[in-house]
């Protein structure tokens, strides 16, 4: 048997509360902190340009934004797998697709208002974006719909999704007329216009989102096996998954947007070879991306629940709670410290709005880091505690 971790049922207390894995709690955990660096970074950090632009980069920085790379692969892989092990803990596809529909519904609905506040600190929504929880959400009340199918039906819709979806890189939205803002939702990352001084980013399209959270569904049903038979399927899918990126991008003429190239060094050319396209992510990126997710799963199978993994285990046990106070937290850090060098400028400095001659080096970078996830440690905690200890309905979407 897995070794499991007790904890609340997030989605349903009339029942008898199962035991959860703890490898999922603990990659939820570690994608988490990741994901901090690569927000803490966005804010502090002095380097005012793409991370990923070999042309003006170093190995650190570029490694430091591409290992959170794993963050929104792994957590929309693990929200398929999540939505499939409800049904084996008793829940009816009815039941599992409601939830999944409201739950949806309410991270969109995030999105736009409370995450985008904590970016900018501002209630201006004449510009807002479409991130992560609203490829989340959408992947969600798609997935509400699968579940109805087959599982082998819901394995092919995502495969095809995410396998097929670069043939159509070449269509873009501003030749479909009045049907460009489907397709810049859909595939293609723009700025739209929806309405007279109302501006909307897609930066995260939804079609190759939906495919990896499909696939993640059906990819639960490899943890009904038994643990020794789990364990190696792990190892084949990461692996396995791992080696089709290496050779498809060897070859070099399917998976991604932009193809690799020899660079003026080793390190480069290596980078050039791992610099894959997210926005929306390509083949190649979720390859990239998923085949670790799964090998981290393996390895965390019998991790024992130390002081240095309880933490990621708490992490990922409330995952939605982390992320909207994280966002907030890690700006208004900046405020502060902002505010001996600008005086009341500081306060709007957001998002899109960070002084050219602000910023730290990435050593600062990464002691900011811990900072926010020591902080953000406590606050954590004593939610995951209130959580456990009340059955308010509203606590199961948070």
């Amino acid at each position: 048997m897995s070794q499991t971790f007790t904890v609340s049922e997030d989605e349903n207390y009339d029942k008898p509360r199962p035991k959860r894995l703890v490898s999922i709690d603990i990659l939820r955990g570690l994608v988490m902190v990741l994901m901090t660096l690569d927000h803490v970074r966005i804010f502090f950090s002095n380097a005012r340009f793409d991370p990923l632009d070999l042309t003006q980069t170093n190995v650190p920085l570029f490694l430091t934004r591409w290992v959170t790379h794993l963050c929104a692969t792994s957590f929309i892989f693990l929200a398929g797998i999540a939505a499939y092990l409800s049904l084996q803990r008793g829940k009816t596809k009815q039941e599992v697709s409601s939830f999944l529909f409201t739950r949806g519904l309410w991270l969109v609905f995030l999105e736009l208002t409370v995450v985008r506040f904590g970016w900018t600190f501002n209630v201006n929504y004449s510009a807002t974006f479409a991130g992560v929880l609203w490829a989340i959400g959408f992947a969600m009340i798609v997935l509400a719909a699968l579940v109805y199918l087959p599982t082998r039906a819901i394995a092919a819709i995502g495969i095809t999704l995410i396998v097929g979806h670069n043939l159509f890189d070449n269509i873009q939205a501003d030749r479909l007329g009045e049907w460009g803002w489907l397709w810049a939702i859909l595939h293609e990352p723009k700025r739209l216009e929806i309405l007279p001084g109302m501006r909307f980013f897609t930066a995260y399209p939804l079609i190759p989102w939906i495919g990896v959270m499909a696939a993640g569904y059906a990819f639960g049903t490899v943890f009904d096996l038994p643990q020794s038979r789990r364990r190696q399927l792990l190892r084949r899918f990461g692996f396995g998954l791992i080696l089709a990126f290496i050779i498809l991008r060897a070859i070099n003429i399917y998976g991604d947007p932009a193809r690799w190239a020899v660079q003026s060094s080793f390190p480069l050319t290596l980078l050039s070879f791992i610099n894959c396209h997210k926005y929306p992510p390509s083949l190649l990126f979720l390859l990239m991306t998923i085949g670790p997710a799964i090998l981290l799963l393996d390895l965390f199978e019998n991790q024992k629940i130390s002081r240095f993994i309880k933490p990621l285990v708490l992490f990922g046990q409330v995952p939605l709670f982390f992320y909207i106070i994280h966002i907030p937290l890690i700006h208004l850090l900046v405020i502060l410290l902002a505010i001996p060098t600008y005086g009341l400028e500081a306060f709007a400095i957001s998002l899109s709005k960070i002084p050219p001659d602000y910023g730290y080096g990435l050593a600062i970078v990464y002691d900011f880091w811990i900072i926010v996830v020591l902080i953000l440690y406590p606050i954590c905690n004593w939610f995951a505690e209130y959580k456990a200890k009340h059955k308010f309905w509203w606590l199961t979407y948070l």
